[in-house]
């Protein structure tokens, strides 16, 4: 039973009284033309490190795949922008995303220095606790954890050749 404060939707759904306001046609152009930007450069910059072949794939590959699709994704954005109505304006807590992105970038300026481990504990450390708002303890042992398992993962099985103090 919905509380007298919920007002339904369109969809027949409670309205959520925190949900910042919808954003507007030209706001959803204007994310779909990001997007479509950022999936073109990084298939430029996918394509110089070489694709290879489907029998022999280069580092390349994957980067390529993965930007082909952002970049479809968003051109399908653009085409359906009029049409939608799900976006939300940009707000305060929209930071969150930026700060979020910034320690990404963060993280890639360090690790070619000082190899992956400390950058991704620290970076998941930081992800957990101040953008997540979970506990210290969990923060730290699922950092801890998730930078063993990945460098068992891409060091150890798969012999991924990235920056590695050990």
């Amino acid at each position: 039973m919905s509380s007298p404060t919920e007002i339904p939707s369109d969809a027949g759904e409670p309205a959520d009284e925190n949900r910042p306001p919808a954003a507007g046609p030209a706001t959803q152009l204007v994310t779909a033309v990001v997007v479509v930007a950022l999936g073109a450069t990084a298939l430029t910059g996918a394509l110089n490190l070489g694709v290879g072949s489907p029998a022999k794939p280069g580092p390349g590959t994957w980067p390529a795949l993965v930007s082909a699709a952002l970049t479809v994704l968003g051109v399908l954005l653009a085409a359906n922008a009029r049409r939608m109505d799900d976006a939300e304006q940009f707000t305060r807590t929209g930071l969150l995303v930026s700060v979020a992105v910034g320690s990404m970038v963060a993280f890639v300026a360090v690790v070619g220095v000082i190899g992956f481990e400390i950058p991704a504990a620290l970076l998941t450390f930081f992800w957990l606790r101040v953008l997540g708002r979970e506990s210290r303890r969990t923060s730290i042992v699922v950092s801890l954890v998730l930078t063993i398992l990945l460098y068992a993962l891409f060091v150890g099985a798969l012999e991924v050749t990235i920056p590695h103090l050990f």
